[in-house]
């Protein structure tokens, strides 16, 4: 799925690598998407500045798509992962950038892990207990993206002690619209 993945995504036995390259911009919008991490650094300082930020886009839903995490402390990249998808959608990509941040964590590490996706919030700190009793179901029907939401919450379930945060999308929050740059990164591919 990913040409830049590094790895992750449960295995907390291993740190993922450093993030490894700047990526061009696919145009002159201004949009954080757009810019490059190292523009992102530049433009934005605000929010916080320790956690693992986790994102997912989609050009199209469905469509190619991407997700990016970052692991911050004190201001400082501990780690950074991203990859691409040619057809699928954002929520996928959403889970997909969940599952590989909380696989950055080991079991007993006490972090704040951001998303700008209520979806993936409300599933794994409100929705996904009940599914799982449920047998996997919701009330009203199959849970979308199970093997995604499944594995992500698991994750969750063997780091009690990572909470699942909220951030708002594209407000200045430097760590999370880095996220959101590794998530687009595919847009601006160096092929």
């Amino acid at each position: 799925m990913s040409r830049w993945n590094s790895g992750g995504g449960g295995d907390s036995s291993r740190r993922p690598s450093p993030v490894r390259s700047p990526f061009r911009r696919s145009n002159g919008s201004g949009r954080a998407s757009s810019l490059t991490v190292a523009e992102i650094r530049k433009k934005y300082s605000a929010g916080p500045q320790s956690g693992v930020f986790t994102d997912g886009s989609c050009s199209g839903n469905p469509g190619p798509g991407g997700w990016g995490v970052v692991y911050v402390l004190d201001g400082r990249i501990l780690a950074a992962e991203h990859g691409e998808d040619p057809a699928t959608t954002n929520n996928r990509m959403e889970f997909t950038a969940m599952i590989h941040g909380l696989g950055m964590l080991g079991p007993d590490e006490e972090m704040d892990v951001y998303t700008d996706s209520q979806l993936v919030v409300n599933t794994l700190t409100q929705w996904a207990a009940g599914w799982k009793r449920n047998g996997w179901k919701r009330r009203d029907g199959e849970v979308k993206n199970l093997e995604l939401v499944r594995e992500a919450y698991e994750l969750y379930l063997e780091r009690p002690k990572a909470r699942i945060r909220w951030i708002k999308a594209h407000d200045g929050s430097l760590w999370n619209e880095y996220a959101d740059a590794l998530s687009t990164a595919y847009l601006r591919s160096e092929v």
